[in-house]
């Protein structure tokens, strides 16, 4: 048929209208790619709303977008932590915030940031930057990922957290927190910022949520885990009108009883068991308070006898912001490795020689009073410490620099007591030492009235208990006169010999009992590797068993999954073979190592408690 001319023409208006021309299509395609280029980097409210709150906060010329920036640029001492969910979130608040800061002064080592991707090394720099003191490190803003979610303290300085990204987990939310919210935090109050659009639905669910986690923390103790789990059920679900309602049900506490209830009849269990470990625990730390009597002026002493005997000066007390502190002295170029563990941290780029040359930090005998504090704190594991203390525990006397015979005042008892020492080893194979101990006996001496009998009275063993508190004390009492040390030091060989005997008798006695225990417990290691042993043999055994009544002939195994299945049943029948060679020599071999081969007791010294009352 042959179309009307105006038909003609409307249908091909019509056509035009349906598909436009390629030119046309092509032009909006590139305008909406302008606009798209035109607000890349434009700041969002949120991102508007936190650098007016760095603005007002922490530095008055931060600024966006071409506004005037004020010519305050310094920053104040205040430092916010920075959340997001997403790394490409965190780049572009990096390269946003950068740009605010610029001009403002040290801008370029405000920012710092914590992602998955980072070393060790490298968190722990950032770790220790963040939570130095402000006028050390210019550091006021840390963004962060999720990876610094758990197991980071950064609370040194920082009050202020800022949730750019909300994870709806509530538990993610709380751990959140719980990088600042945390014990040495020094700030009185916490804030915890979430960014919020009054009109977004979304976001009146963030607001419902914040004030449910709030509640859950505060008031519902143990119930919390629980709670949570549901809220984030209901939040996987996504977010519309309902949500808000279904929130509400997730927190019916009384549809939870029952499970609740199960819960806690478990946990009660366990805390049965806690509770006895924790009583248990405490009569150890009991026991080795006696047996230590470790006391941090005592071991202050310790440190300047080994400070005086390397030919340096002892450690001098001195004060910082309200706490006592020491510093160490001068010492020799062999020392300088045992003294890097008491300089400040070394920085990524500072050479090693410009580090080595900084004097170590102020110690102190007890935790430092802030995170990051400036103070290093000296313990019985402290390298320092430790090489010390081993001077006394390895050389002893071999270097002839220590005195065997002391004598000093004693405000305790109005009679002379004298104590001798020894030092009674047991080795076992191999020269491995298996047992140390200090051997001691006292007597009450009377010049001129006989040998010497120990422990013929309570007193003298009340003077062995004494002796720490008697050696911490002494200093502060007078000075012991010529006359008696020419006395105890004349007497000092015989008085040794005298009391040597019933040295002698009592390591005896100590070496049986210990020898005794140490077997003891070389049966129960033998005992319990022999049970781990059998337990794995049987399950191997079972496996085996179970693995026998597969169909192997089955059509759906695969070549590679038959191959896997062989080298696994080779794998633990060979395994099962090596453990029936164990069990043969294994416990025997750890019973022999605590068999006691060889026993030493080595003379140890001497010292004379002077009445406080005579001359």
């Amino acid at each position: 048929d042959v179309l009307d001319a105006e038909e003609s023409v409307e249908m091909a208006k019509a056509s035009q209208l349906l598909e436009p021309p390629e030119a046309s299509a092509r032009a909006l395609l590139d305008d909406m790619l302008a606009l798209a280029e035109q607000h890349r980097g434009a700041a969002d409210a949120k991102a508007l709303a936190l650098i007016d709150w760095i603005r007002r906060h922490q530095c008055e010329a931060v600024a966006i977008g071409g506004a005037k920036r004020r010519k305050k640029k310094s920053w104040t001492g205040d430092r916010i932590l920075v959340f997001t969910e997403y790394g490409d979130t965190k780049r572009y608040l990096q390269r946003l915030l950068s740009a605010a800061l610029d001009g403002t002064e040290l801008a370029d080592a405000r920012i710092m940031q914590f992602h998955g991707a980072m070393g060790d090394e490298q968190r722990e720099e950032v770790r220790r930057a963040f939570n130095s003191p402000p006028d050390e490190h210019p550091v006021r803003i840390l963004l962060a990922t999720d990876a610094a979610r758990e197991g980071v303290n950064l609370q040194g300085h920082c009050a202020d957290l800022f949730h750019y990204d909300v994870p709806w987990n509530p538990a993610r939310m709380e751990q959140r927190n719980g990088r600042i919210d945390r014990t040495l935090q020094p700030a009185d109050e916490v804030r915890c910022h979430y960014f919020l659009y009054p009109d977004r639905a979304e976001d009146l669910v963030l607001e419902k949520l914040v004030e449910k986690v709030d509640t859950i923390q505060r008031e519902l103790g143990s119930l919390s885990a629980v709670l949570m789990d549901r809220m984030a059920d209901v939040m996987d679900d996504g977010i519309d009108q309902q949500t808000p309602p279904r929130l509400d049900a997730a927190e019916d506490v009384r549809g939870l009883r029952e499970t609740v209830g199960t819960e806690l009849e478990g946990q009660r269990k366990e805390m049965a068991k806690l509770r006895k470990e924790i009583e248990q625990c405490g009569t150890i730390l009991n026991r080795s308070r006696n047996v230590m009597e470790f006391d941090s002026a005592l071991l202050r002493d310790a440190i300047d006898v080994g400070l005086e005997l390397a030919g340096a000066e002892g450690l001098r007390e001195t004060q910082e912001d309200e706490t006592k502190v020491w510093t160490v002295p001068e010492l020799p170029g062999a020392w300088q490795r045992t003294l890097d563990t008491l300089r400040p941290p070394q920085q990524r780029d500072e050479p090693f020689w410009e580090w080595r040359k900084k004097a170590p930090q102020p110690v102190l005998f007890g935790p430092p009073p802030r995170m990051n504090s400036a103070l290093v704190h000296l313990h019985l594991e402290h390298p320092f410490v430790k090489r010390i203390l081993g001077r006394f525990l390895a050389q002893g006397f071999s270097a002839q620099d220590l005195s065997r015979v002391t004598v000093v005042r004693n405000r305790h008892d109005a009679l002379v007591r004298v104590l001798a020492f020894g030092r009674l080893s047991l080795f076992g194979p191999g020269a491995t030492r298996l047992h140390d101990e200090l051997i001691s006996v006292a007597a009450r001496w009377v010049e001129g009235k006989g040998e010497l009998r120990p422990f013929a009275e309570d007193a003298d063993r009340k003077a062995i208990e004494r002796l720490e508190q008697i050696l911490a004390e002494s200093p502060g009492l007078d000075e012991i006169g010529q006359t008696t040390k020419d006395q105890v030091r004349d007497a000092a060989p015989r008085l040794f010999g005298e009391l040597w005997p019933h040295i002698r008798e009592e390591a005896d006695a100590k070496a049986h009992d210990a020898k005794q225990k140490l077997e003891g417990r070389g049966r129960t290691e033998a005992d319990a590797l022999t049970q781990i042993l059998e337990v794995q043999r049987q399950a191997i055994e079972d496996e085996l068993t179970d693995r026998a009544q597969l169909p192997l002939d089955f059509p759906q195994w695969h070549r590679q999954q038959r191959e896997q299945y062989e080298q696994d049943k080779k794998h633990m029948q060979r395994r099962r073979e090596s453990i029936a060679k164990e069990l043969e020599t294994e416990p025997e071999q750890i019973e022999a190592s605590y068999k006691v081969l060889r026993t030493r007791l080595e003379p140890v010294g001497l010292v004379v408690l002077w009445p406080a009352t005579r001359g």
